[in-house]
């Protein structure tokens, strides 16, 4: 694959269309804070009928999810799993993400969370009850997710660092702990928080697990939004948990004992995360390229526009390579996912690592070629450039791939070996697997 082809060029300028008409006008309230991006998602999601189609496609899910759990039960072989439907093209599911990052990165950052990661760790490793008691809500947006994992004192070393506790008391669990930088956390209706399960033994041995909450529990606290550089359109918030209790049907998967203590679907969940930086930041790349080419063959200075001095093509001439680089990215993501290949948690954080560098130098040097205008936030480079960067600081910081061969493998990407690092498909999508 080496271009997009004709249908999904269609999708492509449907979802423009819609962006244009729905988000575009609204680009002020988002950056102020003043409106919360989740009524034009579930917009988003009815105008292309996203929301019927994942309620369809998770009934599908869940239908064959207890016919293997009945095969099982009887001794007889399971059923296989369903194939794609109509072979679905996974670039369908990543043309939304590319649009809508021209415009508002953060409102990606937001749906991404709720739907890919929040309702992933649930379906992962939830039983089916789980599943069917919170995801379907998730994936149509009807409900929005939050995945609270970082904490004030952990940053990259997020299991070695955590603090939150699940402590057994008879048939129920009683939640302590905080959490900071939550995507969606001041919104959130269901969260899915990840602690260690406190057996009166040392922090560096207890088991990690995780907890499904609902808004509005007893002892549970959601911040309002936190100020911040960028990403305005992506409400960030924390969550303080006070002797919160829950039964053991809010533990994902209601067993203390899953693969590798639970950790394995945490950094499953990383290496979706990870991926979908590479589509997220194609779209801030092409959204500055574009701007930056108009805006040189506009502003005249010297008699002649400023897109014939050598400087400000040599400027986009590496915007273009950027653009191309991690559209290749993107490409080979697309091709992999069609194959039924997965990409390793290395590769994923390469990606991410990567494009989110090449995202944050184009939109920096975008503000660059605009000079003053660039540094005022009437010209939209301003906005894109507060955007990309953090880019390179969540899904873990870009530092912990920078140091990685310095560090060792048992300390990079916080402490996983080699051995660690699961293959998963990638999927950031209008409606995971």
């Amino acid at each position: 694959m080496y271009e997009w082809n004709e249908e999904q060029l269609m999708v492509r300028d449907a979802i423009r269309q819609f962006v244009d008409r729905e988000i575009r006008p609204h680009v002020e309230e988002l950056e102020h804070g003043d409106m919360p991006p989740y009524d034009i998602l579930r917009n988003l999601f009815a105008t292309f009928g996203m929301d019927a189609m994942a309620r369809e496609r998770f009934k599908k899910q869940m239908e064959h999810a207890r016919a293997v759990e009945e095969a099982v039960a009887a001794g007889v072989e399971p059923p296989a799993r369903p194939a794609r439907e109509g072979g679905s093209d996974p670039s369908l599911q990543l043309i939304p993400i590319i649009e809508l990052c021209r415009v508002c990165p953060g409102m990606v950052t937001a749906m991404g969370v709720s739907m890919g990661l929040t309702a992933a760790s649930i379906m992962s490793k939830g039983t089916i009850a789980q599943k069917e008691r919170w995801v379907q809500d998730l994936l149509t947006m009807d409900k929005i997710g939050a995945w609270a994992i970082t904490e004030p004192n952990s940053g990259s070393d997020a299991f070695g660092s955590m603090l939150s506790t699940a402590r057994r008391d008879g048939d129920e669990y009683v939640l302590n702990g905080s959490k900071t930088f939550i995507t969606n956390g001041p919104y959130a209706d269901t969260i899915v928080f990840i602690c260690k399960l406190d057996e009166g033994n040392p922090p560096a041995e207890r088991k990690i697990v995780s907890f499904v909450l609902d808004a509005g529990m007893p002892g549970l606290e959601q911040s309002k939004p936190l100020r911040k550089m960028g990403m305005h359109s992506s409400p960030t918030g924390q969550l303080f948990l006070t002797d919160v209790r829950v039964g053991r049907d809010r533990l994902i998967g209601e067993t203390e004992d899953l693969p590798s203590g639970g950790r394995d679907g945490a950094k499953d969940t990383f290496s979706m995360e990870r991926s979908g930086v590479a589509a997220m930041s194609l779209g801030i790349i092409e959204e500055c390229l574009e701007l930056s080419v108009a805006y040189a063959k506009e502003r005249v200075q010297f008699g002649k526009p400023i897109s014939e001095f050598q400087l400000i093509q040599e400027k986009l001439a590496r915007m273009e390579v950027a653009r191309l680089n991690v559209t290749n990215l993107v490409f080979r993501t697309i091709e992999m996912a069609k194959a039924g290949a997965s990409l390793s948690f290395a590769e994923a954080s390469a990606m991410k690592l990567y494009s989110a560098r090449a995202a944050t130098e184009v939109a920096l040097e975008a503000v660059q070629l605009f000079g003053g205008n660039g540094y005022m936030s009437e010209y939209r480079v301003e906005q894109l450039a507060r955007d990309a960067k953090v880019l390179q600081i969540y899904a873990g910081t870009r530092r912990t791939a920078d140091h990685r061969h310095r560090q060792g493998p048992d300390q990079a990407l916080g402490g996983y070996t080699p051995r660690d690092l699961p293959t998963i498909s990638f999927m950031i999508s209008v409606v995971p697997p």
